[in-house]
């Protein structure tokens, strides 16, 4: 819950300077962005929320491998699964 208010933070200081009122307040949710800033303001927006590190590719087989093998080595499966979030991000696929 705590990451989300955080991440709900960083767009919101994203989205502050493009608030219509001059105050620069999201309160009516109205925002005035100009077409040109559009792709600027996504990529500023993906920047916010991702996280410090984050890869952004795809894990080779190698790597997938060698985090595997060590996680084998720890002593239970939660540490296991923990080793695992800590290196990759998981993707739950439907």
């Amino acid at each position: 819950m705590s990451g989300d208010r955080n991440a709900t933070e960083k767009i919101l200081n994203v989205l502050r300077p493009y608030a219509s009122n001059w105050s620069g307040t999201l309160g009516r949710g109205d925002l005035v962005i100009p077409q040109r800033e559009i792709p600027r303001l996504i990529h500023e927006i993906l920047d916010a929320v991702r996280e410090p590190g984050e890869r952004r590719a795809e894990a080779s087989e190698l790597d997938v491998f060698h985090v595997l093998t060590e996680a084998r080595r720890l002593p239970s499966v939660q540490e296991q699964a923990e080793r695992l979030r800590a290196a990759f991000v998981i993707v739950k696929r439907a």
